[in-house]
C-alpha cells in the first residue's frame, strides 16, 4: 500500500515576515487568505487532513476548504522563552545560545523542545499516517515541513537548518513500507 502526504505550509503572516518565533497566534494576512483561497483548486483530493494547532495554520487549512482537524503532534518547534522574539533579538542578547541551537540539534538553550524532539515527534505522527491507506493534505509548519523530511528521507538532524520551506507551497512525499520519495515545492498560489 502506497501512503501519499501533501504537506502545506501556511500563508505569509507578520511572523514569518519579521522572522518572529510565532507564538502560535499570528494571523495570516489579507494577501495570504485570498492567496490560499485561489490555491485551493490546486491540491490534489485527500481522504483526511490535519493541521499545526496554529492560528496560521488553522487559517489557511479554511482557506484552503480543508476541514483539518487540530494535531498537537505537528505543533511548530516549542522555543520557550524566545517565543514571540525576533531571531534578530534573540542572536544579539543570546548569541552563544543561538550558536549552539543551531549547531546542535539535542541542544535547547531556549528551555523550551529540541530540534530532535521535533523531528522524532513529527517522524511518529508520519508512520501512525501511513498505517491508514488513502491520501493526506496536512497543512503545518515551515519547521514541521523540514522535521518532517529529516525523519521521511532518513537525513541527518543537522540538514533541518538547511532546508527552505516558503509560504503556501507544498511537498509531496509517497511512501511504502517505511520508505518515502519527494516530490519538492509545488507552489500553490502566486509569490510571497
Amino acid at each position: 500500500m502506497t501512503s501519499r502526504v501533501t504537506l502545506v505550509s501556511p500563508a505569509i503572516t507578520s511572523a514569518l515576515r519579521e522572522a518572529r518565533f510565532d507564538d502560535g497566534s499570528c494571523e495570516v494576512d489579507a494577501a495570504g487568505v485570498r492567496r490560499a483561497r485561489s490555491a485551493a483548486a490546486l491540491l490534489p483530493g485527500a481522504d483526511r487532513s490535519a493541521a499545526s494547532p496554529s492560528t496560521r495554520c488553522r487559517q489557511t487549512a479554511e482557506a484552503l476548504g480543508l476541514p483539518a482537524p487540530q494535531v498537537p503532534a505537528l505543533a511548530a518547534l516549542d522555543v520557550g522563552r524566545w517565543r514571540g522574539r525576533t531571531l534578530t533579538e534573540v542572536t544579539a542578547a543570546e548569541p552563544d545560545a543561538v550558536a549552539s541551537w543551531l549547531a546542535d540539534p539535542a541542544h535547547a538553550p531556549h528551555g523550551g523542545e529540541t530540534v530532535r524532539e521535533l523531528c522524532d515527534r513529527a517522524g511518529a505522527w508520519l508512520q501512525d499516517t501511513a498505517r491508514t491507506p488513502g491520501r493526506v493534505t496536512a497543512v503545518v509548519e515551515p519547521d514541521v515541513v523540514r522535521a518532517l523530511l529529516v525523519r521521511a528521507l532518513g537525513l541527518p538532524e543537522p540538514a533541518f537548518w538547511r532546508l527552505d520551506v516558503r509560504p503556501l507551497t507544498a511537498v509531496d512525499l509517497s511512501g511504502r513500507a517505511g520508505r518515502w520519495n519527494l516530490r519538492v515545492g509545488a507552489p500553490l498560489g502566486e509569490g510571497p
